[in-house]
This record gives C-alpha cells, sequence and structure tokens, in this order.
C-alpha cells in the first residue's frame, strides 16, 4: 500500500473549496440504560453491568427512559430545533461483534428534533452551523484487540468484548454540510465541537468527557474545485476524541484528499483512523449507505409522542446557555474581547463566578485564577479546575487582602501552602505565620532602625524629597520579609522624618 501524496495546506485551500460535516455522539449520563434498568458507571469491572435486555436474549423487551428523551429534548431545544410531534424507533441492522443484538435501535427517517443551528465565533467571524437533525439511540459496546502494534483487529492475537457501554442513551447531532469556511475550516469545526460540548455539558444532561468517550466526533470532509458546482466524495474520520483531534483531523484530510486529486486519483467514500501520534488519517472500511443497514420501523416500541405542554416545561427549565452567559458575564466583569476569550480558554469561567459567589470582586477573583493559579496549573500540567484549590479559599485569600491582613505577596505564599495540602487559607496564614505587620509599635521599631542604616535618604526625604521615601519602604519590606503594611510604613517613615 503506498502512502498518498500530501499537498500542502496552502496550496490545498488555493485549489479546492473543504466542505465539512460533523457528527457527534453524546452518551447522556443517566442512571440507567435507555431500554433497560442497568447500571451506566464509567469503568466498572467488564461485562457486570448487563441484563437479558442490553445483551439482546430471546424474549427480553425494551422499555423507553424517560429521562433519556427529556435529555434529547434539552440538546434539542438548546440548538434551536423544531421538537417533532410524532416520532418513532427503527432498527439498524448490522453485524458487528460489540452489538449483541446484531442491530441497533436507532431513528432513521423520524428524528426527534430536526433543522436547529449553533453559532460559534472563530477569528471574529461568526458561523452559522446548521444542524439537520438530533435524534435518540443506543450506544454499542466495546472491542478491545489484545496483541500487534496498532491496538486495532489488524494484526491482534485476540479480541475481547465489554457489554456494559452497550444500550447506554446515545444522542447524535449531525450537521448539515458546513461550506464557505475556506482556510479556516479546520478551526470552525474545532469551534463548533467546543461550543457544542460547552453547550450539553451546561444542559446536565452528560458530563461530554471526551477521553472516556462520552463525546465522540466523526469528521466529515470533502473537497471540490474552487469554482466547481458539485461537491466531492467525503470520508468520515470516526470516534475523534479530543478538541484538538478535530481541527487536525480535518487539516490531515484537506492535505490527503488534495494530494489524490492531483495526482489524478479518486477520494473513496469510506470511514478512516484518526492516529494522535501522526496527526495523519488511515484507511478503515468502506462506508454504508443507509440502504445497506436495512433499516425498518421497530417492533417492540411504541412510537413516541412528546406532549406540548411537557416540550414546554423542558423548555422553561433550560439554563443559561454558553454564548448568553459568556455576553452577561463580558458586561458584568468589564471585560474586553481578549480577555473574555482568554477566561474561556482558560476553562476559568465557572471558577471565577463561584469565587465571585463567595464574596470576591471580579477583578481580584479574575487576577487570581488567572495569573497566579494558572501559572501553577501549566508548572504542575494540569487543568485549573483540578487544581487542590477551591473558590471559596480563594475568596477567603482576598477576604483578608481586604481586611489589610494580607499583601498580594503574601497571598502568593498563602496559596503556595493551600497547593501543598497544608490546610486552607486561615491555617496557612497562622501555620507560616504570614499575617501583614500593621501594628504602629512594631513598625515603628523596623523603621527607626532603617531609617539609621539609611540616614542619606533619610536627609532627602527632610528636604523634601518625598519620592524618596518608596526605597525607605521597601528596606522596611525586606526587613519584615514583606510582612509589613507598606502603605501604613510610608506614613509613619514620613511623620518620623517631618515630611507628612
Amino acid at each position: 500500500m503506498t502512502t498518498p501524496t500530501l499537498m500542502d495546506y496552502d496550496e490545498a485551500l488555493a485549489k479546492y473549496e473543504p466542505v465539512l460535516g460533523i457528527e457527534t455522539h453524546i452518551e447522556l449520563g443517566t442512571a440507567s440504560k435507555m431500554f433497560c434498568g442497568c447500571a451506566t458507571g464509567f469503568g466498572a469491572e467488564p461485562n457486570t453491568q448487563v441484563c437479558p435486555v442490553c445483551l439482546g436474549l430471546p424474549g427480553s423487551l425494551p422499555v423507553t427512559n424517560r429521562a433519556a428523551i427529556e435529555g434529547i429534548i434539552k440538546i434539542g431545544l438548546a440548538l434551536n430545533c423544531d421538537i417533532v410531534e410524532w416520532c418513532r424507533f427503527a432498527r439498524k441492522n448490522y453485524f458487528y461483534p460489540d452489538m449483541p443484538k446484531n442491530y441497533q435501535i436507532s431513528q432513521y427517517d423520524e428524528p426527534l428534533c430536526v433543522d436547529g443551528h449553533l453559532e460559534v465565533e472563530v477569528e471574529g467571524e461568526t458561523y452559522r452551523i446548521e444542524i439537520e437533525r438530533v435524534h435518540m439511540e443506543e450506544d454499542t459496546g466495546k472491542s478491545l484487540h489484545v496483541g500487534g502494534s496498532t491496538g486495532r483487529i489488524h494484526g491482534a492475537e485476540f479480541s475481547l468484548v465489554d457489554y456494559n457501554r452497550a444500550g447506554i442513551p446515545l444522542v447524535e447531532i449531525v450537521t448539515k454540510p458546513i461550506v464557505a469556511t475556506g482556510e479556516k475550516a479546520p478551526l470552525v469545526a474545532r469551534a463548533y465541537a467546543t461550543e457544542l460540548r460547552e453547550l450539553v455539558r451546561s444542559l446536565g444532561v452528560s458530563d461530554v468527557r471526551m477521553e472516556q468517550g462520552s463525546m465522540r466526533c466523526d469528521v466529515n470532509v470533502s473537497l471540490m474545485p474552487r469554482g466547481a458546482a458539485e461537491w466531492g466524495t467525503r470520508s468520515e474520520t470516526k470516534n475523534v476524541n479530543s478538541l484538538r483531534s478535530v481541527e487536525r483531523a480535518v487539516r490531515s484530510e484537506i492535505e490527503r484528499q488534495a494530494g489524490v486529486l492531483s495526482d489524478g486519483g479518486r477520494v473513496i467514500q469510506e470511514t478512516r483512523h484518526f492516529h494522535e501520534d501522526t496527526g495523519r488519517t488511515t484507511s478503515g472500511r468502506s462506508k454504508e449507505e443507509a440502504q445497506d443497514y436495512r433499516y425498518f420501523p421497530e417492533p417492540d416500541l411504541v412510537p413516541m409522542a412528546p406532549s406540548r405542554e411537557w416540550v414546554a416545561e423542558i423548555r422553561a427549565s433550560l439554563p443559561e446557555l454558553p454564548a448568553a452567559r459568556r455576553r452577561r458575564i463580558q458586561q458584568e466583569w468589564n471585560l474586553s474581547d481578549l480577555e473574555l476569550r482568554d477566561v474561556v480558554n482558560a476553562g476559568a469561567v465557572d471558577l471565577i463566578e463561584a469565587t465571585i459567589a463567595h464574596g470576591s470582586d471580579a477583578a481580584a477573583a479574575r487576577k487570581w485564577w488567572m495569573n497566579e493559579l494558572s501559572r501553577r496549573a501549566t508548572e504542575q500540567g494540569v487543568e485549573l479546575a483540578d487544581l487542590p484549590i477551591t473558590p471559596e479559599q480563594v475568596a477567603r485569600v482576598q477576604a483578608m487582602i481586604a481586611a489589610g491582613e494580607l499583601n498580594d505577596k503574601l497571598a502568593r505564599k498563602v496559596f503556595e501552602g493551600v497547593l501543598a495540602g497544608e490546610g486552607g487559607p486561615d491555617e496557612v496564614v497562622a501555620a507560616r505565620g504570614l499575617k501583614v505587620v500593621s501594628d504602629d509599635g512594631e513598625l515603628s521599631a523596623v523603621i527607626d532602625q532603617v531609617i539609621a542604616d539609611n540616614a542619606d535618604v533619610a536627609d532627602k526625604i527632610r528636604a523634601g524629597k518625598v519620592a524618596a521615601a518608596g526605597a525607605l519602604v521597601g528596606a522596611v519590606m525586606k526587613a519584615t520579609r514583606g510582612q509589613a503594611d507598606a502603605g501604613r510604613a510610608r506614613e509613619l517613615i514620613l511623620e518620623k522624618l517631618g515630611a507628612s
């Protein structure tokens, strides 16, 4: 098998216009599976969360999970979809070893949610991603291929199957073709996946943890020559499991397909696998058409007809959605577009908002999370939210600053102690002796010694050069290991030198 020629990205975009489509699968965080009462917890021992229904044993019958239907309706409403008044499930027939029934209960031509959209912003430009459908189905099990060098079935010595995931409620969100993105196509794809993840997370219906597979993206890419009227043949890169990989997969397929076409070849409609180590895709299998699945109405389930009253109740229960929340906090926190972007990208919105809720002002909360704590998270190689410190503790440190008990330098030492597991802010302050020295008697003795050690500077201040007091304040701070109240120290220095 020959390695395909890759065309330089800029050259590819000069010759071809990319057309994207993204199919996103989201596992709902319900307590039980879609059609049975089995548990859905992640990481359980293999094949311990199964029953006759999700194993497809003869005589077992499915029952629809109402909480899952409510979850998909929430997603559909948040994506501005129409919620249909009548729909039904279908059987999607295929043989996969990780689907014990040899068919999947899904929806085909009658989905629950249709015709929505989601807006994303990329480099100051807004793109409206049209949503074709949001439908309900059940997840498959998980195959583990043992042996070989790739972790895939080819070259494996044997395979194991875990059916715990089989039957978990799975929502599929399918976009309409995404066009007119040009060189920004990879960024638009990533922005869409990012915004969709945040939206679903805000609804509380899924943890959307891509590393655990509760959100997975299938990325479709095709190319058409500039000025052409017909789209090219698409490939589908399956189960891309990180936001960065969504962007890389789109870019990789643009370069690969452009290389194939420039060599006179033909792009094959197929599924492909994305490789994190190389950032490239490899061929999987030929892509089926709808008729290959032999869809027919699911005979064991009645159609769904969500009442308009129920849909209205669900709509009224929706929380503030991410786009509206960003607009609100930008105004309330007085952020520029760039500052807002940095806060969002750092994953700090919830942390800052919670810190404010515990009494901090917005500017201070943002300063600590985006500077000191963000730096420490980077040093430790963890997400900001994974630092062992709470918004309440950050707010307590800020309250101590506002009360004059700490200054910024001491506060950093308090954060250091909390992150090191030495206790809460008050415990760290007590154990390390970090409170600001503001007692006039204690400060006065230090100041007298500093004046005696810096007689030339003291003479300048007596002569009216008040700005020179900064040097003596610095000496006081050094002598007290940064614990002096700098403002009060300056006042006392000027009083002692007759310059107040």
